[in-house]
């Protein structure tokens, strides 16, 4: 007959091993949990929003900015625009000749007092006192569709552009219809100054060549520039960004 093991009196305990096993997963547990706060700490969680884009130093976030603004979209709506993006009048976007691309700015009406925030993707206007080209979204918010222009004041509050990528200043001459024309201006210009260019644009009124001048890092110099230009040619040259 078998021998009766003495019955144990106590609370059922579980042999070592099986204590080992269960206390593994529990400090697997704690581990990864202090190792991901540590890398989160250093350098930051996924998923925690991007810190943004500095703004470039010329253009500093609170840059202000008064002149009149008009709108474009319908014959434009689809085409490339100068930053490589596609048009979309139904967005809200704008056309600027200095301020980079990715930079947001809100736009409020002097007349009204509306206000909308766009992001730059665009070059222009280049018409003497307007300082931006709304879509024709943007130009709906402020209620300016109709009257085609307003007087505004633009403030810089952001920038989602990529660092780095900052384009030269250059001064645009002239633009022209007739191609011929640019050339005979452009053939003029490069016996004295340097980087003369013609770009040539597709818009809704059709095709334009415009007649550039220089390649600055600076707003400045490129300003003295057009100066120069317009009392030697008779021209309005606009300083724009490429």
């Amino acid at each position: 007959m078998a021998a009766r093991l003495p019955r144990n009196r106590g609370r059922a305990q579980p042999p070592a091993d099986r204590r080992g096993d269960r206390l593994q997963p529990v400090i697997s547990v704690r581990l990864a949990s202090l190792l991901f706060l540590i890398v989160c700490g250093v350098s930051g969680c996924a998923g925690r929003p991007a810190k943004p884009a500095a703004s470039p130093a010329d253009y500093p976030v609170g840059y202000v900015e008064r002149g009149y603004a008009s709108w474009y979209g319908p014959g434009f709506h689809g085409n490339r625009t100068a930053s490589g993006e596609v048009y979309d009048r139904h967005q809200f976007t704008a056309a600027h000749r200095t301020l980079p691309f990715g930079t947001v700015v809100q736009v409020r009406s002097l007349t009204n007092e509306r206000r909308v925030t766009v992001r730059i993707n665009d070059r222009g206007p280049f018409v003497r006192g307007r300082i931006i080209d709304l879509s024709w979204a943007a130009a709906q918010a402020l209620a300016m569709a109709g009257p085609g222009t307003d007087q505004v004041e633009l403030r810089v509050v952001g920038y989602q552009g990529r660092p780095g990528a900052l384009g030269s200043f250059r001064v645009q001459v002239a633009s022209f219809v007739e191609q011929a024309t640019a050339q005979a201006l452009a053939q003029r210009l490069k016996g004295t100054y340097p980087d003369v260019r013609i770009v040539t644009v597709e818009l809704s009124s059709g095709r334009r060549y415009r007649v550039q001048v220089g390649q600055f890092t600076s707003e400045r110099q490129a300003g003295q520039l057009a100066r120069r230009l317009a009392s030697q040619f008779d021209v309005e040259p606009f300083v724009i960004r490429d």
